[in-house]
């Protein structure tokens, strides 16, 4: 059994780093407010680009010199995984939940006879999925530096993304982020960037109901407009999955540093509880044997 000595000290660790889980909280969580707010901004941008494209696309993708950024390489034998986590630990599941989405989709491109290639954007999934593709890990782009996340974060990601596949160097390009619905729920995601996605059997029809009902006619054409779009979408999704993962962590830290803190408390309790009999226990062993001794005198 622990001595009162080794009982109190532990007490006093264990209220320590309590007092630090509830400071992590109490940071996490006035960050994430302005992180949502960032992140819900980004949204209805990033999803009406997606809705021109698909409506230019659709009328684009089959004619003579199209974009390779809207109609892919010709192959999909080499894909490049785009895979966004935090610098920070600390934060629940919410790297080991990306990774783990990342890895499963990574696994299933080998089985089916697919390259495939990394880049981390974060230190924790690049630590998360080193032990297991470090010969696929091309680079790793560290934001550890970047107090709060603007496009120009984003866009030198994008151009040397735009930039490998020009050298064609990969084929299709996915991004893997935590899209943040609640503090309690960040779900992870797949979003193909290369090719930019079409709807399956999408037609103009589709394409006006994406856009509001509306018919739009496109000066000074749609293939000029693709050309300066194409390349803006991968920057804006990219931006888009770091606002998101943004949030995320801050939600998921939020959320963990809250579980610890309680955590902590129910400790505190249970070390105080044995402390107490503890300490009773040896008064009443003293009271017994100075009893016992006067009645042996």
């Amino acid at each position: 059994m622990a001595s009162l000595k080794d009982l109190k000290n532990r007490i006093t660790s264990v209220k320590s780093t309590q007092k630090i889980t509830k400071a992590m909280q109490m940071v996490a969580a006035s960050k994430l407010r302005r992180a949502q707010e960032a992140a819900e901004a980004a949204r209805p941008y990033a999803e009406r680009m997606e809705s021109v494209l698909t409506g230019l696309g659709i009328a684009a993708k089959d004619s003579p010199g199209a974009s390779p950024l809207l109609i892919g390489s010709g192959s999909q034998d080499v894909h490049l995984v785009i895979v966004a986590t935090s610098e920070r630990g600390l934060c629940g599941g919410f790297n080991a939940n990306i990774a783990k989405a990342a890895r499963g989709y990574i696994e299933n491109l080998i089985a089916d006879g697919k390259t495939v290639k990394i880049l981390c954007i974060g230190k924790k999934g690049f630590g998360l999925l080193r032990r297991d593709y470090g010969d696929k890990v091309i680079d790793l782009k560290d934001l550890s530096g970047v107090k709060r996340l603007s496009f120009s974060d984003a866009q030198p990601i994008a151009s040397e993304i735009l930039a490998m596949f020009e050298r064609g160097e990969f084929d299709v390009a996915s991004l893997f982020y935590a899209k943040f619905q609640s503090v309690l729920v960040q779900i992870a995601t797949n979003q193909q960037l290369i090719p930019a996605p079409m709807p399956e059997a999408a037609n103009e029809n589709d394409a006006a109901d994406e856009l509001g009902g509306a018919i739009y006619d496109y000066e000074p054409n749609e293939g000029a407009i693709l050309e300066d779009l194409l390349p803006r979408n991968v920057a804006v999704q990219i931006y888009r999955g770091l606002l998101e993962n943004a949030a995320s962590e801050q939600g998921s830290r939020m959320t963990a540093m809250d579980n610890a803190t309680r955590n902590a408390g129910d400790m505190i309790d249970s070390l105080s509880i044995t402390y107490n009999r503890t300490r009773q226990a040896n008064i009443t062993k003293e009271l017994i044997e100075i009893i016992s001794g006067a009645e042996a005198l």
